[in-house]
């Protein structure tokens, strides 16, 4: 098992940044190696992925969503990964996002990687390229303010 933790500052309010990452059909545009992701309801999303060479797919269960706060998850199918993303208000402007996640390895190529901290990286440029997506809009491409717990829709 991998675990990575990575934050970055982005200069957008809260509630924008918050906003734009519950557009998870977005993702692909700034995560690398993300080639779709389809939510199927409030709290269940389908992934199509790249990943070490290898396409792979699985559902994951959003466990955990309360605006401008944490969004967390886990996958119900495929390669296990979980985790939580939680937002900061610096200041009126200003956005910390933290990424935390687990996730299995599979080989050894994946397990070396994730050793020499490939899985870092990737969450880190990942993370890069969302702040550069959201500060060059300056405005999210869509919103979802409802709140899910243990996968279960809250309002």
């Amino acid at each position: 098992m991998a675990s990575v933790t990575e934050s970055i500052t982005v200069n957008c309010p809260i509630s924008t940044v918050y906003n734009q990452w519950t557009q998870f059909e977005e993702f692909p545009r700034f995560m690398e190696g993300v080639e779709s992701v389809s939510q199927t309801d409030d709290a269940h999303l389908h992934w199509v992925a790249e990943i070490g060479g290898k396409r792979h797919e699985w559902d994951a269960e959003i466990t955990e969503q309360r605006p401008d706060d944490v969004i967390a998850w886990r996958a119900l199918a495929g390669q296990f990964n979980s985790g939580r993303v939680t937002f900061e208000r610096v200041d009126e402007s200003t956005t910390k996002v933290t990424v935390q996640m687990e996730h299995e390895t599979e080989g050894m190529m994946e397990a070396l990687g994730s050793a020499l901290g490939s899985g870092s990286r990737q969450v880190q440029s990942d993370l890069d390229r969302f702040k550069e997506f959201i500060e060059s809009r300056r405005a999210e491409t869509g919103a979802w303010r409802g709140e899910v717990q243990t996968g279960e829709r809250l309002r």
